[in-house]
């Protein structure tokens, strides 16, 4: 994945986890509740530092920093401030969970998730679910997706994907031809090479792929999934393909979609911009200045997020 890191949320130099529970003790006693330091210490930590502090915190008082924030906020600012507080694979692990209990699944939470995320990450979350839930991740997407987008989920989740071995032209040029040979060259479409190549190559030999496909077909790879596929394979197919050229312009395209149209979707603007924060938040603000003429930052603070939960987003955006 075309993963060049530009965080928005580094943590800071001379960290007192002792100092910062002090201080949100402090915040959260008595009558009344001090928002602004919350966001001012919890959006400028890194996640290992926001995790130094909860154990500070159960040392000193005997507490937990989660309970203790939940009892004293609420609504969406309480959604950021709990999802900053969790370890990165159990906060996805928890988002993953939720999209696919009760009546439905939420598909484009599991693609947003699985299909855009390094094997390592994978792995993580992987190991995180069975500990949290008891059950393998595996096993419960299985229940929950059918057909060839479950069989392309459960390869990604089952790590798959080689991102051991170096770009091949070679081998680029007969999985491209593969493709082609699989999809537009033929009437009807063979799914199970599109999932076999796009779930196992690495994402740098998937970009040298994708390059050879359009030598071959005349095409792009988008423009032949899009007349392809269908469904959620056709939306997890993609998110993989324009992840490779550009994990940041997906991302962009996604905010964007959470804020259009009638209400936010404030659970994956929350998800996006925390789980981004350390990574590639910034790129992420670049191209959707650059897709859309206006900055992120902007579109949260003319958007229907308000008060403090604004205030943290914007926090965690950091400076424009």
């Amino acid at each position: 994945m075309s993963h060049a890191r530009s965080p928005t949320v580094v943590g800071v130099q001379n960290f007192n986890a002792h100092e910062d529970a002090v201080a949100l003790r402090e915040a959260m006693k008595g009558f009344g509740t001090d928002e602004e330091t919350i966001i001012q210490i919890l959006t400028s930590r890194s996640n290992a530092q926001r995790q130094a502090i909860s154990q500070a915190f159960t040392h000193e008082f005997g507490r937990d920093i989660i309970e203790d924030l939940k009892s004293e906020l609420g609504g969406h600012f309480e959604d950021v401030i709990v999802a900053l507080m969790l370890p990165p694979e159990e906060y996805l692990c928890k988002e993953l969970h939720h999209c696919m209990e009760g009546m439905g699944t939420d598909e484009h939470t599991l693609i947003e998730i699985l299909c855009t995320r390094t094997k390592k990450e994978i792995a993580a979350i992987v190991e995180a679910y069975e500990r949290l839930y008891n059950r393998p991740l595996a096993e419960h997407m299985c229940s929950e997706t059918s057909g060839d987008f479950r069989r392309l989920l459960t390869l990604i989740v089952t790590g798959a994907r080689d991102e051991e071995a170096g770009v091949d032209a070679g081998r680029a040029q007969e999985a491209a031809q593969a493709l082609y040979d699989a999809g537009e060259a033929k009437w009807g479409t063979d799914e199970e090479v599109f999932n076999k190549i796009l779930a196992h190559e690495s994402f740098a030999q998937l970009r040298q792929i994708f390059e050879e496909y359009k030598n071959i077909s005349g095409r792009t790879i988008e423009q032949a999934i899009k007349s392809e596929l269908d469904g959620e394979l056709k939306e997890a197919m993609s998110a993989i393909v324009e992840c490779v050229e550009s994990a940041a312009a997906w991302f962009a395209g996604r905010l964007r979609a959470a804020m259009q149209g009638l209400g936010t979707d404030d659970r994956t603007l929350i998800r996006i911009v925390v789980s981004r924060s350390e990574l590639d938040l910034g790129l992420i603000k670049a191209e959707y200045e650059r897709l859309y003429d206006k900055t992120l930052e902007s579109e949260i603070r003319q958007g229907e997020t308000s008060g403090d939960y604004k205030r943290a987003l914007v926090a965690i955006l950091g400076p424009a």
